[in-house]
């Protein structure tokens, strides 16, 4: 009964209630005239009932204060949890200060916003986690060449116990480096590409086809799928270009060839500007090295065809003008030699040529050959001969004007007043200056020529005959040349003294015929006043002293001196034969005794 009498103090109502009610349950059992025994008896019932009631609500308390307790210290971890993940380790629970004063509900209701915003702000640091990862595995699927990804958060594997700032700023390095790495191999691809399209076009080939063999994604790119930029990529996109180079290369070299073939045949046939015109805009580029040629078309396989099909066209057609081909190259071997007075190859001569050709005997191409090579050869030697063909020219060109001398000194009028006569005197001094010269230039000549002989090893040829032994009968001839003059003055004497000792006896007469004898064969023609005025050149039929045959022109000098002075050996100077011949018609001269230059 002490549980009924001990009510709480702040429910004083309630034991009131309990008081009036036990004192009418009483008054009933009174009535009913139940014992004092079962009195107390359904008292200490009722009073177990009363326990067993406070004691159910008691463990119903306590329970719900551990669950309170649990839920706190769940609410605890779980914000521990979600400060540890995000990074938040400078947030202070406000539990561990109040947690004396606060009610366990108290410190649930001051935990919760807590938590609820710290999930929100992780939600949010996950939805960043997940984009900055997704497009880490997208950049990193694109540079492995995977086609596998998806957009799940499960299949993006974040660790959620570090979402800290710190986490956050090394993925979003990691992805700026991701995405630079990806640009520069877009960078790489697209150059490549380009690269790829420009050697395409040069070379005639299909861009797409070609692309395509290294990855489909480089032509063409539908909707969701990417441009490959993996290693494999790049590195297909580097064999592409070096594949496509070498076969630029090897078609370049060959249309060079073909080129070089073709150029030879245009010279050789003598091709017109027109016929030329049509190819020459094909091959213009050959000019230019091989890495500079982009454009298009430029190296395609119809080109090399084009150009292969004109040289074939060329050969055939050069085939059957052949033989002319090697006449005409012959002859311009043979006028090479002329020019420059060396003998050329008898082995090629045209009649041999043509006979061989005809015969089958040798290959025309090889016989042009050849010729071509001999061409070669007379330009090098005549190159090798030039000092010793210059100091040659100047010695003819000495014994031109000495031969002039020689007539304008027969000439009886050449102290005449008449025009051009100054003219001719002062050429006549400089003749005598370089005929004085003429010994020294022949030593020179002779000197200069063994000494080219013994830096050839070979005997040094003019017009087939060794120039040391056409100028040492040279020295011969003039050194019989000047005896002879001085036993023509000797018998010039003679005569005189003759012809005086006959005109004291029977008086002089002219002569006209020793006159017009020599007007017509002394190489002088009579100019407008009646003067005699010498000509540039002379015949050395029936003439003092022999002629050399030097002409002058640009296509050279001929090869008459040499062999009158191989000549001179053999025929008697005709100078001498003249001066007999005036000895025999002695009784017909007059007056044969040259003018005087007349006196001051």
């Amino acid at each position: 009964m002490m549980a009924f009498g001990s009510p709480s103090s702040n429910a004083h109502s309630t034991s009131s209630t309990c008081h009036s009610l036990l004192r009418e349950l009483q008054q009933i059992w009174t009535d009913i005239g139940e014992s004092e025994v079962d009195k107390d008896r359904m008292l200490l019932e009722l009073e177990r009932e009363c326990m067993e009631v406070y004691r159910r609500k008691v463990e119903e308390a306590a329970n719900a204060k551990s669950r309170l307790h649990q839920s706190v210290a769940a609410k605890e971890a779980e914000l521990a949890t979600l400060m540890a993940a995000l990074g938040e380790h400078n947030i202070n629970s406000p539990i561990q200060s109040e947690k004396m004063s606060a009610s366990l509900k108290e410190q649930l209701g001051l935990i919760m916003p807590l938590v609820d915003d710290l999930k929100a702000k992780k939600d949010e640091r996950v939805k960043q986690f997940a984009d900055i990862k997704m497009q880490i595995e997208k950049i990193t699927s694109e540079i492995s060449g995977s086609c596998n990804i998806v957009n799940s958060l499960s299949t993006l594997n974040l660790e959620e116990h570090d979402l800290s700032t710190r986490k956050l700023s090394e993925c979003q390095s990691h992805l700026r480096a991701l995405q630079k790495e990806k640009s520069v191999r877009v960078q790489r691809v697209l150059d490549s590409v380009n690269e790829v399209h420009t050697l395409c076009g040069v070379l005639g080939l299909d861009f797409g086809e070609t692309v395509s063999n290294v990855h489909p994604s480089l032509h063409e790119t539908s909707l969701g799928q990417y441009t490959n930029i993996s290693d494999s990529t790049l590195e297909g996109l580097d064999q592409a270009i070096l594949k496509l180079k070498t076969e630029r290369k090897v078609r370049y070299q060959k249309l060079k060839d073909v080129a070089g073939s073709l150029f030879e045949l245009w010279k050789l046939m003598d091709t017109t500007r027109e016929e030329r015109r049509k190819l020459s805009r094909i091959i213009s580029f050959l000019d230019i090295s091989e890495s500079k040629v982009v454009e298009p078309g430029a190296l395609t396989l119809e080109v090399i065809q084009q150009v292969s099909a004109e040289v074939g066209r060329l050969t055939k057609l050069k085939a059957s003008r052949m033989k002319e081909l090697v006449m005409k190259r012959r002859a311009e071997l043979e006028d090479l030699c002329c020019k420059t007075h060396i003998q050329p190859d008898s082995s090629t001569a045209a009649d041999k040529s043509s006979a061989m050709i005809d015969s089958g005997l040798v290959d025309p191409c090889e016989l042009l050959a050849n010729i071509e090579a001999q061409i070669n050869k007379v330009k090098d030697e005549a190159l090798s001969r030039k000092e010793i063909m210059d100091k040659i020219e100047r010695w003819l060109s000495s014994c031109d004007e000495e031969n002039w001398l020689e007539d304008y000194n027969l000439d009886h009028t050449r102290y005449s007043g008449g025009r051009g006569a100054h003219i001719n005197l002062k050429r006549a001094e400089r003749a005598r200056v370089t005929v004085t010269k003429i010994p020294g230039m022949v030593d020179s000549l002779i000197s200069r020529t063994l000494a080219w002989e013994n830096e050839n090893q070979k005997l040094f040829l003019y017009d087939g005959v060794r120039l040391v032994s056409i100028l040492e009968d040279y020295k011969v001839s003039r050194h019989q040349k000047e005896e002879d003059k001085k036993r023509a003055r000797d018998q010039k004497k003679l005569q005189d003294m003759l012809l005086a000792e006959k005109e004291s006896i029977y008086g002089s007469r002219p002569s006209p015929r020793r006159s017009n004898s020599f007007r017509k064969t002394n190489g002088f023609h009579t100019n407008g006043n009646g003067s005699v005025t010498p000509s540039p050149r002379r015949n050395s039929v029936g003439c003092a002293t022999p002629e050399l045959q030097t002409p002058r022109s640009y296509s050279g000098r001929q090869n008459t001196y040499f062999k009158e002075m191989r000549r001179l050996s053999t025929v008697p100077l005709n100078f001498v034969a003249m001066a007999k011949e005036d000895t025999m018609s002695f009784s017909s001269i007059g007056g044969s005794e040259p003018e005087s230059p007349p006196q001051g």
